[in-house]
C-alpha cells in the first residue's frame, strides 16, 4: 500500500466525546458559559481532533513549503522567478516575516524546499529540509503542470513532514507556503476543485495591477479548457495546474489528520492545498483550522465552499509564508491554557449561576 493510501485510510473521524468533556469544563471555569466566545469552541475542536479530552497543547510547529513555477512566464507575477531563491535565503537567514514571528512565539520553525528552481544545497543554508520534486513545475498554460508521479511525490512529502513533527511531538502544526507565481496556480487549483470562476478567485498576488489581473484570469481559464480532461479528481488537478507546495501542504493536512494533530491552515495559497486534501478525503475540512480571512483573491468564496466555518483572524494580511498561522495558533495556545488553567467554581469557592443558563 502506497503511503498516501495508508494515509487516507488511517483518518478518522473526530472524537466527539473529547470536545463534549471540554465544554463540560469550560462550563464549570469562573466566568459566565459561554463568555470566551469564539475560544471556547477553538477548545473544543482541538480536543476533538487529538481525541483527547483534556485538551493538553504539546509542541507547536510551521511547515513552510517553498517551490517555483513555470506559469510566471504568461506573465501573471509583479516579481520575477528569482525572488523565489532570494526568499529562501531570507527565509533561512531569519529575515522574513514568518521568521521573525516564529522566534517570537516559540514556534519551531521548518522550511521545506519541494522545488526552487536554484538548487541551494551547495550554500549551506540553515534550516532547509530539502524534498525536491523538480527544479519548480511546467509552465502550465501550455502543458501539465507536472506528472501524475511528481503530483503523488508532493502529496507524500507533506504527509512525511507532518508525521515527523508528530514524532517530535508536536500537536498543533501550521502550513505556509512562498514561491513566485503560486497565487495563479492556487487560484487555478480551487476553480477547478471547487467550480468557482476563475475571475472570483484570482486577485492581484503579490501586488499586480487589474490589467495584470485581468491577463492572470484569462492565463487560467485558458488552461482549464486545455486541461478539462485531467480535473476529475485531486491529483489530476494538482499535476495539471498544481505547484509542488500545494501538493505538499495538502499532503501535510492528511498526514496530520491521520496523526491526530491539529493543522492550522495558513491563506489563500495553502487553502488550496487544505482542496485538495477535502477532495482525498471528504469531510477533513471539519477538522482543519483555518488562520484567517486572506485580503487576496475570493478566499471567503473558497472557505463558505468548503464548509470552513469561522476563521480564526480577519487582519487583512495577504502575505503567505505562514505569517496567519503562526499568530492564529498563538489564539489557540491562549484558548487551551485559559481551560486548563482558569480555576473552577467548585476549586474557587466562587457561587455558580442562580436559575437556568
Amino acid at each position: 500500500m502506497s503511503l498516501l493510501a495508508q494515509t487516507l485510510s488511517s483518518i478518522e473521524p473526530p472524537d466527539e466525546n473529547a470536545a463534549a468533556a471540554v465544554a463540560a469544563r469550560l462550563d464549570s471555569l469562573t466566568k459566565p458559559r459561554g463568555s470566551l466566545g469564539y475560544l471556547e469552541e477553538i477548545a473544543q475542536r482541538y480536543a476533538a481532533v487529538r481525541g483527547d479530552p483534556e485538551a493538553k497543547l504539546g509542541e507547536r510547529e510551521i511547515l513552510v513549503f517553498v517551490a517555483d513555477h513555470g506559469v510566471v512566464e504568461q506573465g501573471v507575477s509583479a516579481y520575477p522567478k528569482q525572488v523565489t531563491v532570494e526568499m529562501l535565503r531570507n527565509l533561512a537567514r531569519g529575515g522574513a516575516a514568518i521568521s521573525v514571528l516564529a522566534r517570537r512565539l516559540g514556534l519551531r520553525l521548518e522550511l521545506v524546499d519541494v522545488g526552487v528552481e536554484h538548487d541551494t544545497r551547495a550554500e549551506g543554508l540553515p534550516g532547509i529540509v530539502y524534498r525536491r520534486i523538480g527544479a519548480g513545475t511546467r509552465n502550465f498554460a501550455r502543458e501539465p503542470a507536472m506528472t501524475p508521479e511528481q503530483a503523488r511525490a508532493a502529496l507524500e512529502v507533506g504527509i512525511e513532514l507532518a508525521r515527523g513533527a508528530a514524532a517530535r511531538g508536536a500537536t498543533l502544526l501550521g502550513i505556509g507556503e512562498m514561491g513566485i507565481g503560486n497565487s495563479t496556480a492556487a487560484a487555478a487549483v480551487l476553480a477547478a476543485a471547487t467550480g468557482i470562476a476563475p475571475q472570483l478567485l484570482a486577485g492581484h498576488g503579490a501586488g499586480i495591477d487589474e490589467e495584470g489581473r485581468r491577463r492572470k484570469v484569462a492565463v487560467i481559464r485558458e488552461a482549464l479548457y486545455l486541461h478539462r480532461a485531467a480535473l476529475r479528481d485531486a491529483l489530476g488537478i494538482l499535476a495539471a495546474v498544481g505547484g509542488f507546495e500545494i501538493g505538499a501542504m495538502a499532503g501535510a493536512c492528511l498526514g496530520a489528520a491521520a496523526a491526530r494533530i491539529a493543522l492550522v491552515v495558513d491563506g489563500f495559497i495553502a487553502t488550496a492545498g487544505a482542496a485538495l486534501a477535502e477532495k482525498l478525503s471528504p469531510g477533513l475540512c471539519a477538522r482543519l483550522f483555518f488562520a484567517h480571512r486572506s485580503a487576496d483573491g475570493g478566499h471567503q468564496l473558497v472557505l463558505d465552499h468548503l464548509g470552513a466555518g469561522r476563521p480564526i483572524l480577519e487582519l487583512g494580511m495577504r502575505l503567505g509564508e505562514g505569517t496567519g498561522a503562526a499568530l492564529a495558533m498563538t489564539v489557540i495556545d491562549c484558548a487551551l491554557t485559559l481551560l486548563n488553567q482558569m480555576a473552577t467554581f467548585s476549586g474557587a469557592g466562587v457561587s455558580e449561576r442562580i436559575g437556568p443558563s
